[in-house]
């Protein structure tokens, strides 16, 4: 089948059910400009924000929370911070070793397009994506303007076809 075949028939399975979660060390629900963005985004795109958490960089936390939103209606979890090369990055680490399968296009997508904006630093980007027990995984830097890049450009508009492809 065409991708657009693909499309076409995910269309009819309704709105997604995506998690929400940003690594960070200082972060509040009042301060995480990036969940706010996605909330917003989500709900106006006409899917549903299945859960939201701000959680520590800590391996353990982040382990706990990919079980926990993989384990219920959730459909699509997308991850924001923790990505670079710092000692304390460790979100890409743990996802890395958990996914079942990767889309290491999107990875490549992110920096290509994230080279257009901040040039070679997109190159400290550990952007990633895969499918974990059935549910898509994106992880993203915690940069707004990465954050919204990544939503608008790359999983906004396929949004759908993953959540059907990984089910069907």
């Amino acid at each position: 089948m065409s991708a657009t075949l693909h499309k076409s028939k995910a269309e009819s399975k309704g709105p997604v059910h995506i998690a929400i979660v940003t690594v960070s060390d200082t972060r509040t629900p009042e301060t995480d400009l990036n969940g706010q963005f996605l909330r917003h985004a989500i709900e106006t795109s006409g899917h549903i924000v299945s859960g939201y958490r701000i959680i520590p960089d800590e391996p353990a936390d982040v382990a706990l929370m990919l079980d926990t939103f993989c384990a219920g209606d959730t459909q699509v979890v997308l991850w924001n911070g923790g990505t670079g090369i710092s000692p304390r990055d460790t979100t890409y680490d743990v996802l890395a070793r958990r996914l079942e399968k990767t889309l290491p296009g999107f990875g490549e997508l992110f920096r290509m397009l994230s080279y257009e904006q901040v040039g070679a630093a997109a190159m400290l980007s550990r952007a990633t994506a895969g499918v974990y027990r059935g549910r898509v995984v994106f992880s993203t830097p915690g940069s707004n303007a990465a954050v919204r890049l990544a939503w608008e450009k790359l999983i906004l508009p396929e949004l759908k076809h993953l959540a059907w492809e990984v089910t069907r």
